[in-house]
């Protein structure tokens, strides 16, 4: 990993960008406190759709858990009597 400040990426942008693009992950800094990085946009798409496809890759495991055939889901025509305090 490479590690610069703002002010020198300035100046060696398009340097610290080819560096990021061969795979290197270049760590820019602001008063040696860690505040951006430059990746590959491969790396980029990797780290971003991994984040989205958990849920996905949750429901594909969980499947057979998640199966609702055969509960009966028909809404009853019933309604609460809201006027008994219930807790009575």
């Amino acid at each position: 990993m490479c590690r610069t400040s703002i002010y020198e990426a300035r100046n060696n942008f398009s340097a610290l960008v080819k560096m990021a693009e061969e795979g290197e992950v270049v760590e820019l800094t602001r008063y040696d406190k860690p505040v951006a990085v430059i990746v590959s946009y491969d790396d980029f798409e990797k780290a971003s759709s991994s984040e989205k496809d958990w849920l996905t890759e949750w429901r594909e495991k969980h499947k057979d858990e998640l199966d609702d055939t055969g509960f009966d889901v028909t809404p009853s025509r019933e309604c609460p009597d809201y006027s008994k305090d219930p807790w009575a």
